[in-house]
């Protein structure tokens, strides 16, 4: 069975983030970055598959030199292999459409993917790969277990959870519980440096979008504290400076 786990590399959770003077790119000076976390989650079930039933586990990422850091980790946990495809990842339909060609050449049974990276949180790439490819897809899946040439999934909805089967080849993003993470160790570590490393350069021009400029949410305002006893001061504020009503 083959598995490919799309992989992003993202700020750690906790790194305070800033733009460059012109507000048109990140300021990566002193940033920690990490795997994305759903994405990790995505290569930890895939690799417990692996393990118990035979197959590979290949990681891609669209990203430049600088991200090799991130997919060598990824080869610590236990990838088998690394491809990179050597492009600035400028928005989700050209990070897909590269994934997409690169997987249709392959015959992946099983593509992989978080829910959504915690970056830009847009949680498009698995279904644009899937549509991209012509195969069905699973979105936010909580579990997944393969036999005999099919899938059973889980997802939680509202008021519950949906079971869904799948015949393979498919795409399926993963939620929080698919799998627990799993920390590198010094075997990994070692034998990560001397697995295969594929950099390939982008197959396509297809970058529809531009971004144009950055800035931070603006500041939080002061609270204002009102006396129970006088509602008619709410009532004010709200119709003369918040303006909602």
């Amino acid at each position: 069975m083959k598995f490919l786990v799309c992989i992003s590399h993202v700020p750690d959770t906790t790194t305070r983030i800033a733009f460059t003077p012109d507000g048109k790119a990140l300021n990566t000076a002193g940033v920690q970055f990490i795997i994305n976390p759903y994405d990790e989650m995505a290569l930890t079930r895939a690799l417990e598959i692996k393990e118990a039933q035979g197959g590979t586990v290949t990681v891609i990422h669209v990203g430049p030199a600088a991200t090799d850091a991130t997919l060598r980790k990824a080869l610590a946990i236990g990838a088998d292999d690394a491809v990179r495809i050597n492009a600035e990842p400028v928005d989700a339909l050209f990070v897909a459409a590269e994934i997409a060609h690169y997987a249709n050449n392959e015959k992946y049974d099983v593509i992989l993917t978080g829910r959504e990276s915690i970056d830009y949180n847009s949680g498009q790439v698995m279904g644009m790969i899937a549509e991209f490819l012509g195969i069905p897809s699973v979105a936010v899946a909580t579990k997944l277990e393969i036999s005999g040439g099919k899938a059973s999934l889980e997802r939680e909805i509202d008021g519950g959870k949906e079971l869904v089967t799948v015949s393979l080849p498919f795409a399926v993003s993963a939620q929080k519980d698919f799998a627990e993470p799993r920390i590198p160790n010094m075997r990994g570590i070692m034998s990560a440096r001397t697995k295969p490393l594929k950099v390939l350069e982008p197959a396509t021009q297809f970058k529809p979008v531009q971004s144009v400029a950055y800035q931070s949410p603006p500041a939080k305002s002061a609270c204002k504290m009102i006396d129970p006893a006088n509602p008619a001061e709410l009532v004010n504020l709200l119709h003369s400076e918040a303006k909602v009503i």
